[in-house]
């Protein structure tokens, strides 16, 4: 019988242990976690997406700072602002929502936070740490480190010998994810757009992750009986008469859920850890920042 892993109730619980990580860190420190949210213009999605993590940020006992900048800001007034943020050590996590503005080079401007502080994971210290497997000092990218663990949460045991095949290769979730694995002992293929048979590739499988930003890409017979089905994407698609559209993953779901042994499901699967992993990646910046060793979530 498959197993619907609930993403909601995985995210609940990372959250109730940050939240009690943090009250400890400030009953013996007087540091309380602080993350600053740098959002430039007025995109609806991105309004919605940094509201959301401010609220989670109250929730687990953090300061959360909102810097709302003008669409027509310069580039150079942003990096002030990031360093000005970066000098700072009352904060400990600075994120940049994405995206900005046709004028502003994003990769300068995720370069420009420091590594200490970048809880995205997209610096490329980060990234190299987590290259290299030094998974105690990095900090992840959000999105497949709570992947992880609901992989983990899912087969609850240890994942060497399996085959783990990544659908997708950015540096955001495909590339991350695949390290993350690889670090675990998993034996990883990395697959995309010009995979030769990827259908048969995927039947392989014994962990498979979608994150290729194709509506239903991953048909139910591309599954291995058995298997864990970890869908990152969130599509929309469709218009009903009311003219609103339906969330859909890169994962046919109902298909692909007659052969798997557990799968996320969208929207309430993956979604929901993201934000969660952001504020353990905080609280982790406030500990280290205050000398102390980060607690395992």
């Amino acid at each position: 019988m498959t197993t619907v892993i609930d993403g909601k109730a995985a995210a609940g619980d990372v959250v109730a242990k940050v939240k009690a990580a943090a009250e400890q860190l400030i009953c013996a420190t007087g540091v309380v976690p602080a993350i600053a949210v740098v959002i430039v213009g007025q995109d609806p999605a991105s309004q919605v997406y940094v509201s959301s993590k401010g609220r989670k940020a109250k929730e687990c006992g953090f300061r959360s700072i909102e810097h709302a900048l003008a669409a027509d800001i310069s580039e150079g007034e942003l990096i002030a602002l990031l360093e000005k943020l970066n000098a700072d050590p009352s904060i400990h996590g600075i994120l940049v929502q994405l995206p900005l503005p046709d004028h502003i080079d994003a990769g300068k401007i995720i370069q420009t936070i420091a590594a200490e502080k970048d809880v995205d994971g997209f610096h490329f210290i980060n990234v190299g740490k987590l290259g290299t497997g030094e998974l105690k000092t990095a900090f992840v990218p959000c999105t497949p480190a709570g992947s992880m663990l609901l992989i983990e949460r899912a087969l609850g045991r240890d994942l060497s010998g399996l085959n783990a095949v990544v659908v997708g290769r950015s540096n955001i979730v495909g590339k991350p994810m695949a390290n993350l694995l690889l670090n675990a002992n998993a034996t990883v293929t990395v697959a995309h757009s010009r995979t030769k048979d990827l259908a048969g590739l995927c039947r392989g499988a014994d962990i498979l992750v979608a994150a290729v930003g194709r509506p239903e890409m991953i048909k139910g017979d591309w599954v291995k009986r058995g298997a864990v089905v970890i869908d990152v994407g969130i599509n929309r698609v469709g218009e009903n008469a009311g003219g609103k559209s339906k969330l859909v993953g890169d994962v046919a779901y109902t298909e692909a859920a007659e052969r798997a042994g557990a799968i996320t499901p969208v929207p309430g699967g993956v979604g929901p850890m993201t934000i969660a992993l952001l504020m353990v990646n905080t609280l982790a910046s406030a500990y280290r920042a205050a000398g102390r060793m980060p607690p395992s979530i």
